[in-house]
């Protein structure tokens, strides 16, 4: 899977990036985006990912048959993590799941879609028949509109999330079949 990487991506302000796995040398600079990321925005992530033994536990035990976990880089610093998790037998093995956390000053760009896009493909190569994503209704409302453009159906799920609070959230699902 890897091997159709490492790839340039042009966002829509001209910068380009790098787009390329997570390799176990990638933990410090994975723990450091995250750390950046506004309290809003980690909080809802599906991970803990203040908690630095997390990243490297990913990093010590990294399956790409299993988890595809894309990084995209300006320069040395990462910008964004997108994954795309996959199961190798059961009855969901032929449905993908992805999630992504993108910096505040990537946003907007067409980072976004061009990850999902290279999901797309890869699922499609793979043989998957959908992709799903669960996201907070209105804290996610920029990326649930980037997914319906991209073809995904979404269904909304009143309260089924809840913020670490324990405020209960609309969820989305998003579904896309392949």
């Amino acid at each position: 899977m890897p091997a159709r990487f490492p790839q340039i991506a042009v966002l829509r302000d001209g910068k380009k990036l790098l787009i390329r796995p997570f390799a176990n040398h990638d933990t410090d600079g994975l723990y450091e985006f995250f750390q950046g990321l506004p309290d809003e925005t980690r909080k809802f992530a599906w991970d803990d990912i203040t908690n630095r033994a997390l990243i490297e536990r990913w990093a010590q035990r990294i399956d790409y048959s299993k988890v595809l976990p894309l990084l995209a880089l300006e320069g040395s610093a990462i910008v964004a993590d997108a994954t795309l998790h996959r199961r190798n037998s059961g009855p969901l093995r032929h449905v993908g799941r992805i999630k992504w956390l993108i910096g505040e000053d990537y946003r907007g760009q067409g980072l976004g879609t061009t990850l999902v896009n290279q999901f797309i493909t890869i699922a499609r190569e793979d043989g998957l028949r959908r992709l799903t994503c669960m996201l907070i209704g209105e804290a996610e409302a920029d990326a649930i509109r980037t997914l319906s453009e991209l073809g995904f159906d979404r269904y909304v799920i009143p309260g089924y999330g809840a913020d670490p609070e324990g405020q209960a959230h609309d969820m989305v699902k998003l579904v896309l079949q392949l």
